[in-house]
């Protein structure tokens, strides 16, 4: 059952022992000092011809499908590296899936965000938005009623509709939260911005959970939970670049709790208020990422070590953002990939038990 995920740690491990051979560094090669030294993009070529990598794609009968997952898999590890990174410890056909996933949500972003730059240069008709969500709409309902598609990443999506129940509501509902950017660009409360984190996050993290699988239903609560802490996250890393694009996503009732304007965003104040203010959105984070805790436990077991790292990997960006002293105006708080890596063994234990 987990013979894909032992494979492949342990041609992980053996990447990992040949890297510290050349290195004299004598200590554990679970240690900062030993491979995690080494850039992860050594080690990526490498990984990336090893049949454990190729197979998941490879294995597939069909060529139609093998060219559309490999789609998917393109656009997942060009736009998503963490999740890419967590992803490659699923058996092979819950990898596909959640690339045919990520694709599909991916697309609806990228669709509306670039042709409403296009409106706003007035380079197409603003009505043309509105005719290529219905036409994605129309495609994406006769995946669901027929199995039938004739783009890639729909493609992919309809076989893994094959395999797993993914209620039609959600990529829907992704819709609707991906197109709330085009008329709103502040929040009044707590309760709106909850609304939009469902749509835009949650709903992936739902889907996901399906393919996942999970032993209570318990664990769709806390993938929503998990979902509003990821896009909570987001928001306090890209302060600044959404100032740049005149939105400010904290509430309105927030900025007004810690003595703050609009203004004092836009003249990038950093004093004791703007560090309570950051503090408190923190702190609400992570209330979100412990109780999603709870759920992850109850992911199949195969599952669980893919969202441990996307889950403290994403929540460690809020220690960044700390100990960059919350500077968000004009630098983005990121891990590097040796950083994601480190806390491999921790997750690999925590998923085993």
């Amino acid at each position: 059952m987990y013979h894909n995920r032992f494979n492949l740690w342990n041609e992980l491990s053996i990447l990992i022992i040949k890297c510290n051979m050349s290195t004299k560094s004598n200590q554990s090669y679970f240690s900062t000092a030993g491979f995690l030294r080494y850039p992860y993009l050594l080690v990526k070529p490498v990984y990336e011809r090893t049949a454990f990598h190729r197979g998941v794609i490879d294995e597939l009968q069909s060529q139609e499908l093998r060219e559309a997952y490999a789609h998917c898999r393109f656009i997942t590890q060009t736009h998503a590296k963490t999740f890419y990174m967590a992803t490659r410890f699923l058996p092979n056909h819950k990898q596909r899936s959640i690339f045919a996933i990520y694709a599909l949500c991916r697309y609806v972003d990228d669709l509306v965000d670039e042709t409403n730059d296009l409106i706003q240069q007035e380079k197409v008709n603003p009505s043309r938005l509105k005719e290529l969500l219905d036409e994605w709409q129309f495609k994406l309902n006769r995946a669901y009623d027929t199995g039938q598609a004739d783009n890639p990443i729909l493609i992919a999506f309809a076989d893994t509709l094959r395999t797993f129940h993914i209620p039609r509501k959600y990529p829907m509902e992704l819709m609707e939260g991906v197109c709330m950017d085009l008329t709103k660009n502040r929040y009044s409360n707590f309760d709106e911005l909850w609304n939009y984190s469902y749509k835009v996050a949650s709903v992936v993290g739902l889907m996901t959970s399906e393919v996942f699988g999970y032993t209570d239903e318990e664990a769709i609560p806390r993938a929503i939970d998990l979902g509003i802490a990821m896009q909570l996250t987001n928001i306090l890393r890209d302060i600044g670049e959404d100032l740049r694009r005149d939105r400010i996503y904290i509430p309105s009732e927030d900025l007004r709790a810690f003595n703050l304007s609009e203004n004092d965003l836009f003249n990038r104040v950093k004093d004791e208020r703007f560090t309570a203010l950051m503090t408190f959105q923190i702190n609400r984070a992570r209330d979100y990422y412990n109780r999603a805790d709870e759920g992850i436990e109850m992911l199949n077991q195969d599952s669980r070590l893919p969202v441990y790292l996307a889950r403290h990997n994403y929540s460690r960006i809020l220690d960044r953002i700390e100990q960059n002293r919350f500077e968000v105006y004009d630098k983005r708080a990121h891990l590097t990939a040796a950083q994601k890596l480190a806390i491999l063994p921790r997750a690999w234990v925590s998923a085993m038990l």
